[in-house]
């Protein structure tokens, strides 16, 4: 599929912009995947393609905190290894969807995930007392995530914070390395499974994970240096609207 240079542009600057927001309060895949259908993508090319941008522009922010010791990868082995089989199992499902079904779960998935974020409290930065160990969530938010990832994905680098913080009792800055190892797992395993697929919009993706590698880069700086910013009401617009557009206008 060809598009024009106006549309390769705008994608590239959006890929910025969500390698940015997703560093910093995570769901920039709200922002990437809506636009690649607003652009005229397929959707299972528009899934594909926005998994490859997503894993290597995730890359370079799990990079980030791991170079400055916010992010301990061993303890997190049992949930990104729960999260990998997620992974696997929801990429196939959604591969398996009839195309006209998927474009019409699409902006009622996005619809859902918008009310999530305008009815979710805030992450806090102070530390909680765990709920359940480790093991229990790898087994349950971590499987869930991946396979929830691998199946659709946007929303998950706010949901995943907020699991960490509740669950397991994370201060905010550490559930946000974690999160994105546990995206770099989940998307990296589902666009290895997209590209042996033949879906991928291979010069698309790569200008937009440069781009999102840009964002992500500045982005997890911000959250080391200057804590959290609340972009949370912004992507509920995004999402709300583009869900609106996608499911009463052709």
């Amino acid at each position: 599929m060809e598009l024009s240079l106006f549309a390769q542009g705008l994608l590239v600057g959006i890929a910025f912009c969500a390698g940015l927001i997703s560093s910093i309060a995570g769901s920039g895949g709200l922002l990437t995947l809506p636009a690649l259908l607003w652009c005229g993508l397929p959707p299972m090319t528009a899934l594909a393609t926005n998994k490859v941008q997503s894993a290597l522009g995730t890359l370079t922010s799990t990079f980030n905190f791991f170079r400055n010791g916010h992010l301990n990868v061993r303890s997190m082995l049992p949930s990104v290894t729960m999260g990998i089989v997620g992974s696997i199992i929801g990429t196939f499902t959604v591969q398996a969807i009839n195309g006209a079904i998927l474009t019409k779960l699409m902006p009622l998935l996005l619809l859902a995930i918008s009310l999530y974020f305008l009815f979710s409290r805030k992450v806090t930065v102070s530390d909680q007392p765990p709920l359940i160990t480790s093991g229990w969530f790898a087994a349950t938010a971590g499987l869930s995530m991946g396979i929830y990832g691998g199946f659709f994905g946007p929303g998950m680098g706010s949901i995943m914070p907020f699991l960490l913080v509740w669950l397991l009792g994370h201060n905010l800055i550490k559930a946000t390395a974690e999160t994105k190892l546990m995206i770099l797992a989940i998307n990296g395993t589902s666009a290895i499974i997209f590209a042996f697929s033949g879906y991928v919009l291979w010069s698309l993706a790569l200008s937009m994970a440069v781009a999102q590698m840009l964002g992500a880069q500045l982005g997890s700086s911000l959250v080391m240096t200057r804590g959290t910013a609340l972009v949370q009401p912004f992507i509920t617009i995004v999402t709300l609207i583009v869900a609106l557009k996608l499911l009463f206008i052709p």
